[in-house]
């Protein structure tokens, strides 16, 4: 088995009522402890963010700020690890998910 590293990209954000809320996290929540899906470690959102640059300077806006958190997964290929991510509660808001081999060194 492969670890895949899930990064989760723009989408609808948090629901404005805590009823919309709850229902996001339990569909999260599914989503993450079904068993088939292989979560290894179910990851974090993120908060804020800097990118620092290769001059050392540092910005915290620009593209990265769509970055919503991540998750790793273990499965038998790419193509199932995709079949995962397809899954996913951020695409139903419009986001998209990044499917990144993880690499033993």
């Amino acid at each position: 088995m492969t670890k895949y590293v899930f990064t989760y990209h723009g989408g609808a954000g948090m629901a404005e009522t805590p009823e919309e809320q709850e229902q996001q996290m339990a569909a999260w929540g599914a989503w993450m402890s079904d068993e088939r899906n292989g979560f290894v470690d179910p990851g974090n959102p993120f908060a804020q963010h800097v990118t620092v640059g290769p001059d050392g300077s540092a910005d915290s806006g620009g593209p990265a700020a769509e970055l919503g958190g991540y998750g790793i997964v273990s499965a038998d290929s790419m193509e199932a690890a995709c079949d995962i991510a397809k899954g996913c509660p951020v695409l139903a808001g419009g986001g998209r998910v990044q499917v990144s081999e993880a690499i033993d060194i």
